[in-house]
């Protein structure tokens, strides 16, 4: 394990990583709701957040991110990919749309949002292992 690799672990355990990946699913959702004029509320942001939630939730599982959660292209890169796959597949299945442009949107604000933190973050340790 390199001293960067070290330093992103020690400063940032699982539990806190996958809030931040939850938590930055949620806002994409209430972004998308605010964006197309519909109500910002709990529920419809979760309704709208759920199919990607779970495809998180299975991402998280298969890649075992518990044992790198802040790697960006180890563990972010994949974890978008599954996320969003899962998501769209779970809105197709239960007849919610999933129209080129949504895809293209959903899976760029994704990219940007779960490893653009773990970018960070490595960058952070990084800096901090220097020291």
């Amino acid at each position: 394990m390199t001293d960067t690799a070290r330093a992103v672990r020690s400063v940032l355990s699982w539990p806190w990583a996958l809030g931040i990946d939850a938590a930055l699913v949620i806002v994409f959702a209430a972004i998308g709701r605010a964006s197309h004029e519909h109500t910002v509320d709990v529920l419809g942001v979760l309704d709208t957040a759920w199919p990607f939630l779970a495809g998180l939730v299975l991402g998280w599982a298969v890649l075992r991110v518990w044992r790198a959660p802040a790697a960006p292209l180890r563990t972010g890169l994949p974890l978008v990919v599954i996320t969003v796959a899962v998501g769209m597949i779970l809105r197709v299945v239960t007849g919610a749309g999933t129209a080129l442009a949504f895809i293209i949107v959903a899976t760029v604000t994704l990219l940007l949002f779960l490893m653009g933190w773990r970018g960070v973050a490595a960058l952070v340790a990084r800096v901090r292992s220097r020291r």
